[in-house]
């Protein structure tokens, strides 16, 4: 009796870790950029004396779906999209390095090149700065280069190049603020391989009906679960009610 209580009570409370995880997932359905979260069941053991019988029911996130989004052109000079393969570095709230798909770019009052969520974008030579009066150009290969607003629009100027890496997949978690880091705490350099598509983002691939379906699906486990605990709760009362009739 205790096995299924077991088994029941720890899958709905995985259950309601999946829906969580779902919920997210249809939260950042129109997050440029973002990698739906994946989920699955695993049974683990119950270790200690008398319990080898006993299992639990964990909720596991073996990582993310890096399948790539559809780009949606914004016309926006300061939008870039990564075509393909490959990640933008951005530098976290740590400090460290970190990784995102999000190319929505904006410039501060005092030049720096930041994300919209105000995370400054990583160069290949360390921060951007971007002149004042100057408008921004971005080229497929992450060159940045700047024209004065006003005067001879051939005073080209190259400010720096995003920082563009292509790490092994496998090798990336995604962090808690959203930003994907090396499992291993590794920097990996600069591809030169990596290009980005001006003017368009890369929108979430998060499948949205596939999504509520999975939220469907998961209220009616939760439900199962629940039933499963009461027919437990049933079922004791009734041998409770017999053994006391039989002693």
């Amino acid at each position: 009796m205790d096995r299924l209580i077991y088994t029941a009570m720890t899958g709905a409370s995985q259950v309601m870790q999946q829906q969580a995880t779902v919920s997210e997932n249809l939260a950042n359905a129109n997050t440029p950029g973002f990698r739906a979260a994946l989920n699955s069941f695993r049974a683990v053991p119950l270790l200690g004396e008398g319990l080898p019988t006993r299992t639990f029911v964990v909720d596991s996130t073996p990582g993310a779906d890096f399948t790539p989004g559809a780009f949606q052109p914004t016309g926006r000079q300061l939008d870039v999209a990564v075509n393909g393969a490959g990640w933008l570095a951005v530098q976290g709230p740590d400090g460290k390095e970190a990784y995102t798909r999000n190319g929505s770019l904006t410039v501060t009052p005092t030049g720096a090149l930041q994300t919209r969520t105000g995370l400054n974008v990583a160069g290949d030579g360390g921060a951007i700065t971007i002149p004042p009066d100057t408008e921004v150009t971005i080229a497929k290969d992450g060159t940045i280069s700047t024209v004065p607003s006003s005067g001879k629009a051939s005073s080209v100027i190259v400010v720096g190049r995003l920082k563009l890496v292509n790490p092994d997949t496998a090798n990336m978690a995604r962090s808690d603020d959203g930003l994907f880091r090396m499992r291993d705490g590794s920097t990996p350099a600069a591809d030169t391989k990596v290009e980005v598509v001006p003017g368009s983002l890369e929108g979430s691939n998060v499948n949205t009906v596939e999504a509520l379906v999975n939220m469907i699906s998961l209220g009616r486990k939760f439900e199962m679960q629940m039933k499963m605990l009461q027919n437990a709760d049933s079922n004791a009362r009734q041998a409770s009610q017999i053994l006391n009739v039989a002693g």
